[in-house]
């Protein structure tokens, strides 16, 4: 396991109520910076989603896993209220990452 190995789940999104991506990780402060910097090819790429507006993280890579699918499965309006509960104006939190 590297230093840094702490798995999460994340959305990053291009703006305000815009397009996002939710994604799983093992070093999201490395991951989110790879957004930022369009070094992510696909999806992400394409439609901007730069923006970290949401993460949780988890004990276990199985565990976050299990919480993308279960994200990823849910419908637009759920993503959008989750976001919205705890950074309802859609805050890049890339810049809390390292507090």
């Amino acid at each position: 396991m590297h230093p840094n190995f702490q798995p999460a789940v994340y959305i990053v999104a291009n703006h305000k109520r815009g397009t996002v991506y939710v994604g799983v990780t093992s070093d999201l402060p490395k991951r989110a910076c790879q957004h930022r910097e369009g070094e992510v090819e696909g999806f992400t790429k394409r439609y901007g989603c730069k923006r970290l507006v949401w993460f949780q993280l988890h004990a276990t890579m199985d565990h976050a896993i299990s919480r993308e699918k279960q994200i990823k499965g849910g419908s637009r309006a759920r993503k959008i209220a989750l976001i919205e509960s705890d950074n309802p104006e859609w805050r890049d939190l890339f810049f809390d990452l390292n507090r």
